[in-house]
């Protein structure tokens, strides 16, 4: 995936962002309609890898799943993926397609890549990187344009190996990214509460995907497949369906909130 991070930029579970303060409410009449999915590389762009699984292959797993159960339960929201099979698809193109189909919301989900011992989801929105550890998970996203062609010019001369870049980058300010924290919170809560996955937090940094996007979007990472003890979660028919569990009740509290009900 494309990003700019570092280490938790420090948007933490829902504390940092204190809601009456950065969270209005949405405006009346509001529906939110269309949803983009988008699940992590795919084709010759595999991801990260474990043992056995690989980025590509969970991360679709899962954004199937969640897209199902989307469609089984909110028959008014119309399902979008950028790829329902084993595909390549540019960045640019990724959030073209959520911009195109004008949507409410934009998801991507990935897998982390680090030493064995790390563990624990991430929910990021555009913004800011505010450590080397945030830039680093930026740097490793972005350097999927390096697989396309003409990506110089498609990105307006970002390199994803320049540390230079990445800060300049990140200094974008998403004019959406109250509604994407929002989200974010939603699914950090999912998954702390609901799934019961240990959680590194919310937090924010550079990431291409998100950059081009023209509505609140969010990048989840669902686990690290370089921890073996994930990998097996993440690579489970069960655990992916708990994790797309997850976003979904994420997404139907977010919906209900901006469409003025109570969330469960």
């Amino acid at each position: 995936m494309l990003c700019f991070s570092g280490s938790p930029a420090a948007i933490t579970p829902e504390a940092s962002v204190p809601p009456r303060l950065v969270l209005p409410a949405a405006s009346a009449g509001y529906r939110l309609r269309t949803v983009v999915l988008d699940a992590g590389h795919g084709g010759k762009d595999r991801g990260c890898a474990g043992v056995s699984a690989r980025e590509a292959d969970v991360a679709l797993k899962i954004v199937l799943e969640l897209g199902r159960l989307i469609q089984d339960s909110m028959p008014g929201v119309k399902v979008v993926y950028t790829r329902k099979t084993n595909v390549f698809v540019e960045l640019a193109d990724r959030a073209g397609i959520a911009n195109k189909n004008n949507a409410d919301l934009f998801i991507s989900v990935h897998c982390n890549a680090a030493a064995p011992n790390a563990y624990g989801t991430e929910v990021w929105t555009m913004g800011p990187h505010k450590t080397d550890a945030n830039l680093s998970v930026a740097k490793r996203e972005n350097a999927v344009i390096l697989q396309e062609d003409n990506y110089q010019e498609r990105y307006n001369g970002f390199d994803p190996t320049s540390p230079q870049s990445h800060i300049l980058f990140s200094l974008y300010q998403s004019a959406h990214i109250v509604n994407s924290i929002r989200f974010a919170q939603k699914v950090d809560r999912q998954f702390r509460t609901t799934v019961k996955r240990p959680s590194r937090g919310v937090k924010q940094a550079g990431f291409l995907v998100l950059w081009k996007s023209t509505m609140p979007s969010v990048l989840i990472e669902a686990g690290f497949l370089t921890n073996r003890t994930e990998e097996k979660y993440l690579n489970d028919k069960a655990g992916q369906s708990y994790m797309a569990s997850g976003i979904y009740r994420a997404f139907r509290d977010y919906k209900q909130e901006l469409e003025g009900m109570n969330g469960e």
